[in-house]
């Protein structure tokens, strides 16, 4: 904090009227993110296949024999579809080209086929098909899949026994079957049945409805009745142990979480997994039950130190109480209603890392949820451009961008519930995950933009145009003064890219006086410069800019000004603070010995700590036994005052 001390200065701010009173884990923004760079590097120029827009599909059985010590797949997939276009005569897949296809089949009869360039499985129907017209058709394929990055086919081992797992997202899928990848079409069912030696299980999507012994196999059958994206299907074959929690729904029904994890982990998974029943519990107060209450919530443990959130099964590298957060938030956020396009993908990743971010509100402590916030905040910060919306969708680390689409996107939502409130943002998000229209679909920013402003009654336009188009962050300027039964407060602000002039919003400040009292004041900040006059039933000693982390800005300053009526004398450069923030030990350096009488320490709530005489100050503050958190030093000199902010870790 600075002091201005000009009276001339102090007069000329007084002129002016007063406008208004008032974790080693995946998707947690570190090592998950530099993964998912690594893996979609190879698809970046990849964009949806405009052969397969003429078709919906209703429903894929999806049949695969695997071994989990070869890295092969042989296949038959049936898919049930409709034409939406007219003339429909020929069908198109995506599958890679070096995947050999040995037959199609369709009415009994077998078709031919060929590839394009851009793997692509072209098949011509002996006739048009009508407009809606239910129909099937069978591909029967085998070969060597191409791992993408971590592996969209990847085969492994942990502790010497094979593993095989899949991991589609976004373009993965056709590598290993013929599937339409796009963010258009959502399959409305799938049955997955799966083949394997009988010394291992199968994880995938849905609920086990059959186990079969075959001699020396196992056919493994799974049924997954809710609409899902092709990226998101999944299997997992080892020697898996199970176990099983439970979650009570609303409904008063009961929801199992399968576990498939390896044996040697058998009992850290136990212990550490008991943990998704509290964090399922809060998402299911705050956004309405699990999506997918008629199946199951389930994790697969694979050999891989990240996590992926396939729909009804997360598989987990490792089982931190983040990634269990981060997997099942997605659940929500990604599955039940996905982004529509990957301009849009901070509606899955921005929206799990917030939930993630809430657990530690909710279900954590203050300091813990203090320093989340501080941690997107930075992470945002650090450089001065950037926005939430994905302005190259072929450039996929942009796609994948940690500090826009995970830390900003999250810090978006929670920019969003200051200027709404807790009631009406919490509504309106429930409202946008449960509109028919959006539910086990596909959802663009501009929808839930829609949701906000309908519970809220605000325009909201401004804000998307600057949080979510515009780039960078804003930089604020906070002067005050005390009056006569009020405080006056001057905000100013500067942005840190050109393409935001202004960032208009509500600023939080909270006012601090002598004996305990404070006050958190919501400043309607329409125009830098901005002066505010507000009565309160105490007097100021302190200011505090957003001390509970509600907007993301950077290189803030406070300054009070004093009024002395004899002389004016700017103190600012008599004191030099180090470290801020501090551990134990705070070094205070005073360029004069006779500038300051007296030190006063106020706590953050505004009551005074201690008191300190410039003829027994020593150069340092021991804080060893004070708890973290924002502190004020106030520096006295006759009748002038300096209030510097310093913060404890």
């Amino acid at each position: 904090m600075r002091i201005a001390i000009s009276l001339l200065s102090l007069l000329f701010y007084l002129s002016i009227s007063a406008q208004h009173s008032f974790d080693g884990t995946c998707k947690d923004l570190s090592h998950i993110i530099e993964m998912e760079r690594h893996h979609h590097k190879q698809l970046s120029h990849f964009k949806s296949n405009e052969l397969t827009h003429n078709y919906d599909i209703n429903y894929h059985r999806l049949e695969w024999e695997v071994d989990p010590a070869e890295n092969y797949i042989r296949g038959r997939v049936t898919t049930y579809f409709q034409p939406i276009e007219p003339d429909f005569q020929q069908i198109n897949f995506d599958l890679a080209q070096n995947m050999q296809v040995n037959a199609i089949i369709y009415r009994g009869d077998t078709l031919s086929h060929s590839f394009s360039n851009t793997d692509n499985l072209k098949i011509d129907l002996p006739g048009v098909l009508d407009f809606g017209q239910m129909d099937s058709i069978e591909v029967q394929y085998e070969g060597t899949p191409v791992s993408l990055g971590f592996g969209s086919f990847e085969q492994s081992t942990h502790q010497g026994v094979p593993i095989l797992w899949t991991l589609s997202e976004p373009y993965g899928a056709k590598t290993w079957w013929p599937c339409k990848q796009d963010l258009v079409d959502k399959i409305d069912s799938i049955d997955i049945i799966v083949r394997t030696p009988a010394a291992y299980r199968v994880a995938a999507n849905g609920i086990l409805t059959t186990e079969v012994e075959d001699g020396n196999e196992k056919i493994y059958t799974w049924q997954h009745r809710y609409p899902i994206p092709a990226y998101l299907i999944a299997i997992a074959v080892t020697n898996y142990s199970t176990f099983s929690d439970f979650v009570e729904l609303s409904t008063g029904d009961s929801l199992e979480i399968l576990n498939y994890v390896f044996p040697e982990d058998h009992n850290y998974a136990v212990g550490e997994l008991e943990n998704t029943i509290e964090i399922m519990e809060l998402f299911n107060d705050l956004f309405g039950d699990y999506p997918f209450a008629n199946e199951k919530y389930g994790h697969a443990q694979f050999a891989w130190g990240g996590g992926m959130e396939h729909q009804t099964m997360s598989f987990m590298g490792s089982f931190s109480y983040g990634l269990q957060a981060h997997e099942l938030a997605h659940q929500w956020f990604g599955n039940k209603v996905t982004c529509g396009s990957w301009e849009d993908i901070w509606l899955n990743e921005g929206f799990a890392t917030y939930l993630t971010g809430l657990t530690s509100e909710f279900l954590g402590d203050e300091e813990g949820w203090h320093d989340w916030k501080e941690g997107r905040i930075n992470h945002i910060t650090s450089q001065d451009g950037g926005s939430v919306w994905v302005d190259d969708t072929t450039n996929v680390s942009r796609i994948f961008s940690g500090r826009l689409s995970y830390s900003k996107g999250a810090m978006l939502l929670h920019m969003l519930r200051w200027q709404l409130g807790d009631d009406d943002f919490f509504q309106a998000i429930r409202n946008y995950v449960d509109d028919e229209n959006l539910a086990f679909s596909y959802a663009k920013t501009k929808d839930l933009q829609k949701h906000l402003e309908m519970e809220s009654g605000l325009d909201l336009s401004e804000f998307f145009n600057d949080w979510f188009y515009g780039q960078g962050f804003p930089s604020y300027q906070v002067t005050w003064v005390n009056l006569p039964g009020q405080v006056k407060i001057k905000l100013e602000q500067a942005t840190s890219h050109f393409s935001v002039d202004f960032f208009e919003m509500s600023v939080p400040i909270r006012v601090f006086g002598n004996n305990g009292q404070d006050s958190l004041l919501k400043l309607a900040h329409n125009y830098s410069g901005q002066e505010f006059e507000v009565t309160l039933p105490f007097q100021v000693t302190a200011v505090s800019f957003d001390p509970e982390l509600w907007l993301v800005s950077a290189d803030n300053t406070v300054e009070e000004l004093i009024i002395n009526a004899t002389e004016t004398r700017n103190l600012e450069n008599l004191i030099k603070i180090t470290p801020n923030p501090f551990d134990n030990i705070l070094n205070i350096e005073l360029n004069t010995n006779d500038s300051f009488e007296l030190i006063e320490v106020i706590a953050a709530d505004g009551q005074l700590l201690k008191t300190i005489n410039q003829n027994k100050f020593q150069g340092k503050i021991d804080t060893n036994n004070w708890p973290a958190g924002i502190y004020f030093l106030r520096f006295i000199a006759g009748e002038n005052a300096i209030v510097k902010s310093v913060v404890k870790k």
